[in-house]
Formats: structure tokens, sequence, C-alpha cells
């Protein structure tokens, strides 16, 4: 099979650090019980984690051709192995912030790497499209691995058990670092003539297209509702459903799991589905599922839960919210990067970085804020200001397409 051993390594490289940055839920629940921080002092481990994604995917996604796709993804598995040892040993919410900046300074650089490769070892768009998809959704299996890993360390009688996690986490790093290391695969060329001003310039010139403002706009909402939902549900099943810790993150895993089937599935249904109908479908339904079920998620009364068999199925019902939502960061991503000459793609996939860091902070601190001042049971009804700005963006994106802007 063509690409065989850097397409595995694309894929265990995204699924280390699925586990990473989404585990920042989890951090940010274990901060309030153990580092005696509140919800919007927690909500600032979000900002640490993505906006070095921003900002050194900024610096470096136009011309990270050039430092060589390998070489920046073994630095980043580098970094977070000696991140993971570092947390164990620091034990402290100056050393959660640490963690994350780390983990997302090398996920600038893994996730630029990926997807510009996703663009070389694929010939066609539905080769990147269905490759596209199948890699964020064994992203999506990461993070559900991650709501089962820190309950697996964790004991609530012992509040620094759950940091041996991190000599796990730093083994798995280390792996698909000697994986990466010893795989053999060929750099796309980098062209000739071009200097790094030019390559710089590059992400402003795709900044000035309609398409591009549009496309990122997309981005930024949508990864604004999926991280201020996925960062505090472990939060919202403490204090709203009031749910022991280890289950209340585990409960969690069912939006990434939700979020995994729902990415796998859309792959095969985009391939007789116009993209347009099936994200105004997802995005509807995600509302309809704030709006009626919700309601009866935080007006469920639970007594005596000692296990996931104990919950009553209602309380299962709005982690499901992952199925809908999920597709749509991967088809956005596909129908511009595929539509895109290979020598943009990296610039492109770098505003796409950007973006999504931007959303991912800007939608956890406005959680946290809404979680401390608005009350955990109405914080997330504000999702669906987000997601009506989305479906707009839907049509437009659609509208610009059709004539062919790329």
């Amino acid at each position: 099979m063509k690409n065989i051993g850097i397409k595995i390594s694309l894929y265990l490289n995204y699924f280390v650090f699925a586990i990473l940055l989404n585990s920042v839920g989890i951090v940010i629940l274990k901060s309030q019980k153990n580092y005696g921080v509140d919800e919007v002092q927690a909500s600032i481990l979000e900002a640490f984690k993505d906006m070095p994604i921003a900002i050194v995917s900024f610096f470096i996604a136009s011309f990270l051709p050039r430092i060589g796709y390998r070489k920046s993804m073994l630095i980043g598995l580098g970094l977070v192995t000696l991140a993971c040892i570092s947390m164990y040993f620091g034990n402290s919410f100056d050393n959660a912030k640490i963690l994350f900046a780390t983990v997302g300074v090398s996920f600038a650089l893994i996730k630029v790497s990926v997807y510009s490769l996703i663009g070389t070892v694929t010939e066609t768009k539905k080769e990147h499209n269905a490759l596209m998809s199948s890699i964020e959704g064994f992203f999506m299996v990461g993070i559900a691995l991650a709501y089962f890993l820190f309950p697996a360390f964790n004991n609530e009688n012992d509040p620094n058990s759950w940091l041996n996690v991190y000599w796990f986490l730093a083994a798995l790093s280390f792996l698909s670092f000697l994986f990466l290391f010893f795989v053999k695969f060929k750099e796309p060329e980098v062209s000739a003539g071009a200097n790094l001003k030019d390559d710089f310039m590059q992400m402003f010139k795709l900044m000035a297209k309609l398409l591009t403002v549009i496309f990122v706009i997309s981005v930024f909402l949508f990864v604004m509702i999926e991280q201020g939902i996925l960062s505090w549900l472990p939060t919202f099943n403490t204090k709203v459903l009031h749910l022991p810790e280890n289950i209340s993150i585990m409960m969690a895993s069912i939006l990434a799991i939700s979020l995994a089937v729902g990415r796998l599935i859309a792959g095969i249904v985009t391939k007789k589905v116009n993209w347009i109908w099936v994200l105004s479908f997802c995005i509807f339904s995600a509302m309809l599922i704030v709006v009626f079920v919700l309601p009866k998620t935080v007006g469920l009364e639970v007594k005596n839960i000692d296990t996931l068999s104990d919950i009553p199925l209602i309380g299962f019902a709005f982690p499901l919210i992952g199925l809908f939502i999920a597709p749509i960061y991967p088809l956005l991503n596909s129908i511009v990067l595929s539509a895109l000459p290979k020598n943009l793609q990296s610039s492109m996939t770098g505003l796409i970085v950007i973006f999504s860091a931007l959303g991912g902070t800007l939608g956890s601190r406005i959680t946290g804020w809404l979680f401390k001042n608005e009350g955990p049971e109405k914080a997330f009804y504000f999702t669906l200001i987000p997601m009506s700005l989305l479906l707009i963006s839907f049509f437009i994106l659609k509208k610009i397409t059709a004539k062919d802007e790329i």
C-alpha cells in the first residue's frame, strides 16, 4: 500500500496529541479540586494550550516545508515527552500551564505537518476527503480514550494518583517519536526561487480572499462550540448532574465517541450527498438537541450514582450532540484545502490552526465565565448563538465556492 508508513505515523501522532490536548477539560476539573482555583482561573489553561498553537502556526506554517515535516514532528513529540515528565514532578497549576503551552507549541508543528502531508500522500479530492475525515475521526478516538485513561490512574482517596498517567503519556509520545524516526518517506520538494518573506506573505494574501475570510470565520465558530462543550462537560457532569469525579470524566467520553463516529460516517455520506446539505442538517440537529434535550438533562435528578449504568438514559443524550457537530470541521477543511494548489496548502493550514486555536480559547473562556456568572445549568444554551452564525456561513461559503473563487 502506497505511503502506508507515513500514513500510520500521521494517525499515531494525531492520536497522541488528541489525548494530550483534550485532557484540558479533565485538568480544569482537577485544578479546581486540587489546586484551589475557580472556573475563570481554570479556563486559562485553554489559552495556554491554544495561543501557542496560534502564534507558532502564524510564524512557521508558510515555511515549514523548508524545516522538514519529519523534523518538525520529531521536535513536537520530543517536547511533549519532556513536558509530561515535568508535569508529574511539578504537580501544580503553574506546571499545568507549562504542560499545555508545550503541548500547544508542539501541536502547531504536528498539525501543520499532518495537514500538509495529507495533500502529498493522496492523489484525488475523494482520497483527500476520506483521509482527512478518518484522521480527524481517529483524533476523536484518542479524545475518548483520555476520558477512560485518566480515571484509570485516578484514586479519589489519593489526590496525586492521577499524575501517574503522565508516565504513560510520556512513553506513548516517545514510542511515536521512534516510529516516525525510522519510517521511510520522501519529503515534498520545496519550490525553487521562493524565499521565506514570500512564504510568510502568502498567508496574508490568502486572507485577502473573501472565501478565506468566510472559511476561517466558520472554523473559528465551530471550534468555539466544540471546545466550549468538550472542555467543560466534565465540570457540567460534576456540578449539574452531581456525578462522582471519575464517572463525570468517563461520561464526557460519550461526546468524544460520538464525535469520532460522526466524522467516520461523514466520510461515507459526503460521497453521495452534497456537503452543504450534510452540514446544514448537522448544525440544525445540534441546535434541536440544545433546545429540547439539554433542559431535560439539566432537570435530571440523580441519586446514588456508583457506575455509568446507574445514570438515567436521558443523562446520556446531550453528549450525542457530537454526532451532529462532528462532520463540520473536517469537511470545511477538506473543501478548501483540496481545491488549493499544493504549494498554498501549508499556508492555508496555518490559518486553519490559528483560527481554530483562537476559537478554542475564546470558547472555553466564555464558557468558564458563563459557568461562574450565569450558572453551569445555563452555560451551554449560549452555544445557539455561534451555531446560528455557522449555519449562515455555510450558505455564504457554498455561494462563493460555486463561483470557483478559489
